[in-house]
């Protein structure tokens, strides 16, 4: 049994994740800004919190939250995302930053709160997209969205390297597109090669296992050439 952290629970990949890690025994720990998704099904060993990763005193009071109520991580999944389809002219500066913010900072401050209470055999498992690969095909629009999913590709690669002594592993998952609500709100009437359900079970195995074959790696999880 494991003691997993997810954010980005309310709906899509991280909803499905939750019910996938409970069914199998594991203790998780559901991260969203709304709660009520994960609460209103009642499973066991999950405990669902309201949090805002854009947030930092929230963050902080999560270290105090782990102390008492979990104690131990062994999996971390940086699941929340923040997206935004929008030419770069029109652009704000303000949801420039958003972006940056959920995608970037926010996993990078919830890092820092929850290595304290991982050991060397934990797992850090960030979600990014196939459009922060550099050299993979790029779509307008996303300039903000991309541009942050890079940024956490790389700051992974960095830690995995910081930690690779003391632990735990890094790695990051460059996933697709998926038939997410997201991405029906970014691109109505795109459809997507896979159910989060799909995604959910091989980002879920990647977490449990991953780890014991790969360290500050980024693995492109794309069955679409681009």
């Amino acid at each position: 049994m494991k003691n997993i952290i997810i954010t980005g629970t309310s709906r899509g990949i991280g909803f499905e994740m939750v019910k996938l890690f409970a069914e199998a025994g594991h203790n998780v720990l559901a991260l969203s800004r709304n709660s009520k998704p994960i609460s209103d099904l009642n499973l066991k060993n999950v405990s669902a919190l309201s949090f805002d990763i854009s947030d930092e005193s929230e963050i902080v009071k999560l270290g105090g939250y782990l102390q008492t109520a979990m104690k131990k991580v062994d999996i971390l999944i940086n699941n929340a995302g923040y997206l935004v389809s929008k030419s770069f002219s029109e652009l704000s500066s303000q949801e420039f930053k958003e972006c940056y913010i959920v995608n970037v900072l926010g996993p990078a401050t919830l890092m820092r709160t929850v290595l304290p209470f991982m050991k060397k055999d934990g797992h850090v498992v960030n979600i990014s997209s196939m459009g922060g690969v550099q050299g993979s095909v790029k779509f307008p629009g996303l300039s903000a969205y991309s541009s942050s999913k890079g940024a956490i590709l790389t700051l992974t690669e960095l830690l995995a390297e910081e930690y690779k002594e003391s632990g735990p592993s890094f790695n990051a998952l460059a996933i697709g597109s998926v038939q997410t609500e997201m991405l029906e709100e970014a691109f109505p009437g795109l459809k997507a090669p896979l159910l989060p359900i799909e995604m959910a079970e091989y980002i879920m195995d990647f977490s449990l296992t991953g780890n014991k074959f790969y360290n500050g790696k980024i693995l492109q999880v794309s069955s679409t050439t681009p």
